[in-house]
């Protein structure tokens, strides 16, 4: 494993800290992690703090600044929300920009010289993957009720129930697994790209190779976010 900074706090407090152990990626994983966290609710706060209360929240952003970035692509995710879930996507939009930005930030992480991102490590990715199955699930039940939502799970002809609903089972208990299988292979391969580089020639030719990792890094939360939507959509679907 590449040298990470939070290697230097971590072998402080932590008794015979092993950087190359599984135990050593973990800890790095959610230490880089609450460093996102710490930032998503800085910027969260300094967001807030530009919108201000009364008429003065409603308005649109006039200029380049935080606050526009977030309402930005919160509008862009609203307006896809939209298009994928229907008119009701839109009650969806909070949790979709909540995960897109912090799984943004998550993965930007990788991009400062001598950090490893968080959602690099599968517990992490995982860890995304099974909100959103559990999130999904919620409100499907909550959309159609308990027992309308698993009547799907038995299919359109009562006859086939015993084939559909282990196909269904399967297919629901993957979807968190292929969410963060996919987050973290994707990063972790560019990350070692990255890595390889930055190896051989330090200077100017790596330059190339960190813009792709930022495309990478805005495509992975943009991906990740619309098979949670498509995900929503299947479950809140009203002919359940």
């Amino acid at each position: 494993m590449a040298f990470n900074w939070t290697q230097l706090a971590l072998s402080e407090v932590v008794p015979h800290f092993d950087a190359h152990s599984h135990e050593g990626h973990a800890l790095i994983a959610v230490a880089t992690l609450g460093i996102a966290s710490t930032a998503a609710i800085g910027l969260g706060a300094i967001a807030r703090r530009q919108l201000g209360s009364g008429d003065q929240a409603v308005v649109p952003a006039s200029k380049f600044s935080v606050r526009g970035i977030f309402e930005g692509i919160t509008e862009i995710i609203s307006n896809l929300a939209n298009s994928v879930i229907g008119e009701h996507g839109r009650y969806y939009v909070p949790m979709f920009s909540t995960v897109f930005f912090f799984v943004l930030l998550n993965n930007l992480m990788g991009v400062i010289p001598g950090m490893t991102p968080a959602t690099e490590n599968l517990n992490t990715s995982l860890a995304f993957g099974v909100f959103m199955f559990l999130a999904y699930n919620y409100y499907g039940m909550k959309e159609a009720g308990v027992v309308n939502y698993l009547k799907h799970f038995a299919g359109p002809v009562i006859l086939l129930a015993p084939l559909m609903i282990p196909i269904e089972i399967v297919s629901h208990l993957v979807r968190p697994a292929s969410l963060g299988l996919r987050l973290s292979n994707v990063l972790m391969g560019d990350h070692k790209v990255l890595g390889m580089f930055l190896d051989m020639v330090p200077a100017i030719v790596p330059i190339p190779f960190y813009v792709m990792g930022l495309f990478v890094c805005v495509l992975q939360a943009f991906v990740f976010t619309l098979l949670s939507m498509v995900y929503v959509a299947v479950a809140t679907a009203h002919d359940h």
